[in-house]
This record gives structure tokens, C-alpha cells and sequence, in this order.
């Protein structure tokens, strides 16, 4: 697996690729490094020593209470509520950056706890949520709405899309990068305060990609993808690799499992399981750039990518 590029591991279902990226890659990685994961079975690992981090970006939930959302995720909500604490009402009522949270008390509903919505047990069924009849779902008590920043109050923003907030940030360079990341990585139509619990399991991949571009100092890091254009418009799909290919010019290496041919057309290296799933898989069958594989007579990943390759000659 060479590092500083961008390596798919390819192959049919069933050929290997999450037991070799998830359960002995990522597993002995994070093994030699005191984590408590299971130990892989394994002859020996070699150039680890030259990865500073390793960082599985998968598609588990962010957060499984209302309060988690994408801004509290990338940290953008920290200088959002800076921003309405400095207001002059804000300081006029000793209102602190604190008072604009809902996770701790003091501005937020007490009755939801910040949450917006009661949660019902219903016994024998599942469990309903109403919307809070004391905030009426904006989560904050009537005196921390009042405070208005540029004609919206704090509620107002956390309704605003990702896109929508850019502009209206502009002029607050901490608040508008990590907006501006969470846009590049296809995301521009969250909004901010939308419950982590209702992203898709790609949304949340690409929150945390996100988060990571704007926090972490990636040079020598390694980061592991499993499908991550899983429900991505073919426009989402090139601001991913946009991303990818920032990440790779900060010195991180990024490996990827993937069968997308836009993604895997667009790799540096390849590595290509098979020849087929189950027992009669966990071989490799080919590796090397796209061009390599696609001339592969043994790889069904190279024959899907001489047709993709025969298309994109025909258009041009």
C-alpha cells in the first residue's frame, strides 16, 4: 500500500476487501499502537513506523441525542456562539457564549433540555417525540431569543443551510472555514442544527472527513474509507475526491474501499481482490494504476474499467 496517494482496494463482493482493510490493516495498525482492538492473524506489517495517525472515517452515527448535529461536530457552533455572546444585547444582560448552548444549562430550555422535542415511551410501541410545548422546538428560553446577530436570533441560524450560513458568516473567518470545509465535502444543504440522528450513514462519513480537514494536522496520516460515495450524485462524488486530493497534499495517504468506477478511475493505486467472493476469494488479483487494472484480462474490476475508459474515448 503506498503512502502519500490514493489507494482503492477494489474486487466483487464477498472478495475480501473489509477483512483485509477493517479486520487485519486498521486492527493491527491501531494493535502496535496499545489500542484495544482484536489482534489480527498476521506474518508482519512493515512502514508504519512513517504513519503518524490512523483515522477510520466509517458511517456510524455522529451522536444519538437530538443535541449532536453537524456544527457541534466540526466545532463551528463554538464561534456562532461567540459571535451572539459579543452582541451588545447579549452583554447588556450578562449573557455569556455559554448562555447560547444547549448542552449545558443557563439560555436553553430546561423542559426538552435543548433537545426541542419530548421524548414519549409509549410501553409496547415505539417511542414518539413531540416538539416541546414550552420552546416550541427553538430550544432556547424567550430572553437568549431575543439576541439577534445581523437580524437573526441563534435559533434562526441553526435553521440556515450549510450554504445559506456561509454567506451570512462571511465576515467571521473561525466560523466560515469550518462551514466552508463542511460545503466542499458535498454538505452544503444540512442544516446546522439538524439532528445528527437523522443523517445517512454517508452524511455522517463526510461529517467526520469534514471535521478532520478543519481541525487535524494530517501530514503522515492515514485515513480508511469504506464506500464512501454510497448515495452521492456524481456532483458530490467529484467534491469528495476534491477533498481526497487536498487531504493528500497535506501528506496524508488515503485508502479507500470502493467499486465506484468515478473513484476508482481517479486513484493513484489499486489493489484489486478476488478472483471471486467467499472461499475462492482473498487473492490478489491485480495491482497497480487504473490503466493497469483495466488491462487485467483476470479482473473483473478491469474489465468494468475498460468499458468506463472505451465511454469517456467515445464522448471525447
Amino acid at each position: 500500500i503506498p503512502l502519500g496517494l490514493m489507494v482503492c482496494i477494489s474486487g466483487v463482493s464477498g472478495s475480501g476487501k473489509s477483512t483485509l482493510v477493517h479486520d487485519v490493516l486498521y486492527n493491527a495498525l491501531m494493535s502496535r499502537r496499545g489500542a484495544a482492538v482484536p489482534k489480527p492473524e498476521l506474518d508482519s506489517i512493515e512502514g508504519d513506523d512513517k504513519l503518524s495517525e490512523i483515522i477510520l472515517v466509517d458511517q456510524s452515527p455522529l451522536g444519538r441525542t437530538p443535541r449532536s448535529n453537524p456544527v457541534t461536530y466540526i466545532k463551528a457552533f463554538d464561534g456562532i456562539r461567540e459571535v451572539f455572546a459579543s452582541v451588545p444585547e447579549a452583554k447588556k444582560r450578562n449573557f455569556t457564549a455559554g448562555h447560547f448552548s444547549f448542552n449545558i444549562p443557563g439560555g436553553r430550555c430546561e423542559t426538552c433540555q435543548g433537545d426541542g422535542t419530548i421524548t414519549v415511551e409509549m410501553q409496547f410501541l415505539a417511542d414518539v417525540e413531540l416538539v416541546c410545548e414550552e420552546c416550541h422546538g427553538t430550544r432556547f428560553k424567550p430572553a437568549i431569543l431575543e439576541v439577534r446577530y445581523k437580524g437573526k436570533n441563534i435559533h434562526e441560524v441553526l435553521q440556515m443551510t450549510v450554504k445559506e450560513a456561509l454567506v451570512f458568516f462571511a465576515g467571521v473567518p473561525s466560523v466560515a472555514h469550518k462551514l466552508r470545509v463542511l460545503d466542499e465535502v458535498g454538505l452544503g444543504y444540512l442544516r446546522l442544527g439538524q439532528s445528527a440522528t437523522t443523517l445517512s450513514g454517508g452524511e455522517a462519513q463526510r461529517v467526520r472527513l469534514a471535521a478532520h480537514m478543519a481541525h487535524a494536522a494530517t501530514s503522515q496520516t492515514l485515513f480508511i474509507f469504506d464506500e464512501p460515495t454510497t448515495g452521492l450524485h456524481f456532483d458530490d462524488i467529484a467534491k469528495l475526491l476534491t477533498a481526497f486530493n487536498r487531504l493528500i497534499g497535506l501528506g496524508a495517504t488515503v485508502l479507500v474501499i470502493e467499486h465506484n468506477l468515478d473513484v476508482l478511475k481517479s486513484a493513484d493505486w489499486i489493489i484489486d481482490l478476488g478472483p471471486e467472493g467467499g472461499d475462492a476469494g482473498g487473492y490478489v488479483v491485480a495491482a497497480g494504476p487504473p490503466e493497469g487494472i483495466a488491462a487485467c484480462p483476470e479482473s473483473y474490476t478491469g474489465k468494468f474499467l475498460t468499458r468506463y475508459f472505451s465511454s469517456e474515448l467515445a464522448r471525447a
